[in-house]
């Protein structure tokens, strides 16, 4: 513990000496330009330590590339995921250039204004999109189909323990794992989804309805919704799946319905808190009473007055939203009571695969099949995130 302590504090002071090094450098070579003049040492640092880490990745890169046997097996997932990082970037870049060049005038300029990383994420957020949507054509058998192989290896070859017809093998009882995978977009993404739009649909319309009416309806649907988020959100729904277990009996089809409308619910509260806030600021303005007095109902004012002035926010929680709802379901079917088979899921299929990280020591590839699964959830998270947050910087009012 001392040992790494000693090296931490090495590092930074390393890092410390190389940032005013960096600065003293930009200042004499620029002429004391304002912008290396007036830098702090904070962002000094900061340019060391970012230099300093890229060092260490393309050298522990290497040291992956060149090693053999099983140490190369240490460097295997380091190595992948530097692979993929750039594979992304890249793939992000090109998606925008070609955004800039093709489609109409506007969209041209939105994808002028985009930074890499929304790029990257409208990018992601297509694919799984388009894997979701065509999942009977992309997997080359059905989700439920059992073949007489169990535990088959990835890659395909016969002598490493794999087979031609399952290129990412198969798990215990005889499915293939890569349809698996890309039906597990087709449910998971598209489970959160409509979970997503019905909690937004009963929080929204609950929300503005509270905003609009005041006085007593206020109050109910405010202290009901008080309760309701007093209690953990992923523990209350792991108690009512539970008793829904027990209602469904031997339909399993039937619970996954009945998760669809607990989480909806649960979430539709967070829902209910934001549309009742943005609606109070605008229920206030003198447009609304100018409609209140030219005798509007209250299905006008909600739909052409309210709902047009509050769609920047609400887009920006729906995608906010989206991944809790769509990290709740993963968590409850990792606990067995979420999505249920034989429709695939990515939460069940880290639980179910989970056995083989065993094998990272000599076969890192078949380590990595629950790692896929819970690479994908990861992915789609991370991707809607800088989606959902170049959305908030051009929302007008919400960019400080």
């Amino acid at each position: 513990m001392i040992a790494i302590m000693v090296e931490i504090l090495g590092l930074v002071l390393g890092c410390l000496a190389l940032g005013w090094v960096f600065r003293a450098a930009g200042r004499r070579l620029t002429g004391n330009r304002p912008y290396f003049r007036d830098m702090g040492m904070g962002v000094a640092f900061g340019y060391a330590l970012g230099a300093v880490l890229l060092v260490g990745i393309i050298y522990v890169y290497w040291q992956g590339k060149t090693a053999e046997g099983p140490e190369a097996a240490r460097y295997f997932f380091f190595n992948k995921a530097v692979e993929g990082f750039i594979l992304f970037a890249v793939a992000a870049w090109v998606f925008r250039a070609l955004g800039r060049r093709i489609g109409t005038a506007g969209s041209r300029r939105l994808f002028r204004q985009m930074p890499l990383t929304a790029a990257f994420g409208i990018l992601v957020i297509t694919l799984y999109a388009l894997t979701a949507i065509f999942a009977d054509f992309l997997a080359p058998y059905g989700q439920a189909d059992v073949f007489d192989k169990v535990n088959v290896l990835p890659g395909g070859d016969p002598a490493m323990g794999g087979d031609p017809r399952f290129l990412l093998g198969t798990d215990q009882i005889g499915r293939d794992l890569l349809s698996r995978l890309i039906f597990g977009a087709q449910n998971t993404v598209g489970i959160a989804f409509a979970t997503t739009c019905i909690a937004f649909f009963l929080g929204g319309t609950f929300g503005f309805l509270a905003a609009t009416l005041g006085g007593w309806v206020d109050q109910l649907l405010g202290r009901l919704v008080d309760v309701l988020m007093a209690i953990p959100a992923l523990i209350f729904a792991l108690l009512l799946m539970t008793i829904a277990s027990a209602w469904a009996g031997s339909e399993k089809q039937l619970l996954t319905l009945y998760m669809v409308f607990i989480i909806a619910v649960i979430d539709s509260t967070r829902v209910f808190r934001l549309a009742r806030a943005v609606a109070g600021n605008i229920v206030v303005m003198d447009y609304i009473e100018a409609a209140r007095l030219r005798g509007e109902g209250l299905g006008y004012l909600i739909f052409r007055e309210i709902l047009p002035n509050a769609t920047s926010p609400l887009l920006a929680e729906f995608g906010l939203r989206f991944c809790f709802v769509f990290l709740t379901i993963a968590s409850l079917s990792f606990l067995g009571v979420g999505i249920q088979p034989p429709l695939a899921d990515w939460g069940s299929m880290v639980r179910d695969l989970a056995p083989f990280i065993n094998f990272a020591a000599f076969s890192p590839l078949t380590a990595s099949l629950p790692l896929m699964a819970a690479g994908a959830i990861a992915l789609l998270t991370v991707a809607v995130n800088f989606v959902v947050d170049w959305m908030l910087y051009r929302s007008s009012g919400l960019k400080e």
